[in-house]
């Protein structure tokens, strides 16, 4: 398996139901409103500090401007920066990494909408010139990120990429939008690691599917 075909990410097969609850620990107070252990976190950070590693290989000697995509990519931007500075420290390759945050709205609920609605200034003339990486928690139809990349592109940044810890497959999905791929999964709406449903589970370290009475319960 050559470089490009790992960096597309761990394929999550359409019929896997995710590990049973009682395996794992997980704040009591979302008992009913998960159905199961989809990607544990341990997992997930494995995964992560695999693609940190394909980042500075690829990056070289640029360094590094982060664009983490909020709230959703927070704590995988997070953890996906501690990693690249972590390799950084281990060898002679020191990329220096500066964080800038830009928020998105796209989801009501469940589903996604096609709208892009940055919300605080769309401003990112601090992009002129570098080498970006934006760092997104999930793309599916890829609407939303198609819309982002080209707005950055407006302000001429030296290159572009685009590192996604989950790509849904969708119809139409945008896998090629996506340059680092954590785990490529089924049509499935997930929560936790900073994935929110309506602002809730954002504080599960699991990534996991919502139960049907996770849904009615925290729908508005």
């Amino acid at each position: 398996m050559d470089n490009s075909q790992m960096k597309r990410g761990i394929v999550i097969k359409d019929d896997w139901p995710g590990y049973n609850l009682d395996l794992f620990t997980y704040p009591e107070h979302y008992h009913e409103d998960i159905e199961s252990v989809y990607i544990p976190h341990g997992v997930i950070m494995n995964r992560i500090e695999r693609l940190a590693r394909y980042i500075t290989d690829d990056f070289g000697d640029s360094n590094i401007m982060v664009l983490c995509v909020l709230k959703g990519g927070y704590k995988f931007c997070a953890d996906l920066v501690e990693f690249i500075k972590v390799l950084g420290r281990n060898s002679n390759r020191y990329l220096e990494t500066r964080v800038e945050f830009i928020r998105l709205k796209s989801y009501l609920n469940d589903q996604s909408t096609e709208d892009l609605h940055i919300i605080g200034s769309r401003d990112l003339s601090f992009l002129r010139g570098k080498s970006v990486l934006i760092v997104e928690a999930i793309v599916d139809t890829g609407k939303t990120m198609k819309a982002l990349l080209q707005h950055v592109e407006t302000f001429e940044p030296k290159m572009v990429k685009v590192a996604g810890l989950l790509v849904k497959r969708v119809p139409n999905m945008a896998e090629s939008l996506t340059d680092y791929v954590g785990f490529e999964i089924p049509n499935r709406f997930v929560v936790g690691y900073a994935l929110d449903y309506n602002e809730y589970f954002r504080d599960l370290n699991h990534i996991c599917v919502i139960s049907k009475t996770g849904k009615m319960k925290y729908k508005v």
